[in-house]
């Protein structure tokens, strides 16, 4: 089946099984390699990324249910600033919100995704926001540090 998706602002189109997930179309087709295989089960958050703005497990998504849509990956997130990341890449690394970085592009995505959808979450409901994504290695403080301190970055990127 041809899937054509735009990803990252970028058309990417190639002829895959009909049972490709998204996250192996964009590992392995768009070879954006940041989206992680976590699980293959959407239990873990590690393939997530953006459909349409949405945030969604890659894993639990055909490629051909994402075609003609766009996807925004963590490599394809920027921002303002001399280092050119995301107001949420930047509270990563200030609030030291990861350790092993397995689950990163994931729970970054998943920040993001938070903050469109409320600028100016409580810690409840960062944590709340969060739940679908796990991380193994940080007890998540660091993480939902970093989410409070992306949103009162103020205006998203």
């Amino acid at each position: 089946m041809k899937v054509t998706v735009t990803v990252n602002g970028n058309p990417v189109g190639a002829e895959v099984p009909d049972r490709t997930l998204l996250v192996h179309f964009l590992r392995e087709t768009a070879n954006l390699t940041a989206t992680n295989v976590g699980c293959d089960t959407s239990s873990c958050g590690a393939c997530t990324v953006l459909l349409d703005g949405k945030s969604v497990k890659s894993c639990a998504v055909l490629a051909a249910q994402a075609d003609g849509s766009e996807v925004t990956t963590v490599e394809g997130l920027s921002g303002s600033g001399p280092d050119g990341m995301h107001k949420v890449q930047r509270a990563f690394h200030a609030e030291h919100g990861l350790q092993c970085g397995f689950c990163t592009p994931g729970m970054v995505m998943a920040a993001v995704s938070l903050l469109a959808e409320n600028p100016d979450p409580t810690e409840e409901e960062v944590r709340t926001g969060l739940e679908g994504n796990l991380c193994r290695c940080t007890g998540y403080h660091n993480i939902v540090r970093a989410v409070l301190a992306a949103a009162q970055d103020g205006a998203s990127e």
